[in-house]
């Protein structure tokens, strides 16, 4: 009996996945919990969000680079906490394409955001906004701050629940390692 590599058979009273085990992940774990793969990578939801200019975005627009889409609000004391290291993380891995794409779902949109930008010294992050939250309905988010790895071919490759380092460089690692290839380039 030949079995897919993704068939699911019943053995010993248990599922078992046949088909050799999944490509290890860098560990990386937030103040909640480790980083999530998701296996195999599915296709992202089509969301739609806007700039600070209220140009509507996608993630279309994005299309191969990888993204870290991070959900978050004012009023959520760990994505306060977290929005610093996003910063950084935004400026350290841009010129790699992977950019983060922290969406803000506070109601009250820009009016609310950009003072926050501005008192807390965030200059590399740009402003993104989804009062309504559909685009955190779309991805099933249970709570912020969470975040979303998209790779370069526009899959959701896993996900962090809760607030995290994300500038260092575990982070660093597991996002070059979700990313995929550059289409044209490789990295040294």
């Amino acid at each position: 009996m030949t079995i897919s590599r993704r068939a699911m058979i019943l053995a010993g009273g248990g599922l078992v996945l046949a088909g050799p085990a999944p490509a290890q992940t860098p560990a990386f774990r937030g103040n909640l919990g480790p980083f999530v793969p998701q296996r195999p990578p599915a296709p992202a939801p089509m969301v739609s969000f806007r700039d600070a200019a209220g140009k509507d975005l996608t993630l279309a627009d994005f299309a191969g680079r990888a993204l870290v889409l991070n959900f978050w609000a004012t009023w959520c004391a760990p994505c306060v906490e977290e929005m610093p290291a996003l910063d950084r993380l935004h400026a350290a891995l841009a010129a790699e394409a992977i950019e983060v794409a922290a969406i803000s779902v506070d109601r009250g949109g820009l009016r609310q955001v950009a003072p926050f930008f501005e008192t807390h010294g965030l200059k590399n992050l740009p402003v993104y906004l989804d009062p309504s939250g559909a685009s955190m309905r779309a991805f099933a988010v249970r709570g912020l701050p969470t975040t979303i790895v998209i790779d370069r071919q526009g899959r959701d490759a896993g996900r962090l629940e809760g607030a995290a380092h994300w500038d260092s460089e575990d982070a660093k690692r597991l996002l070059r390692a979700l990313a995929g290839p550059m289409a044209g380039r490789t990295r040294t």
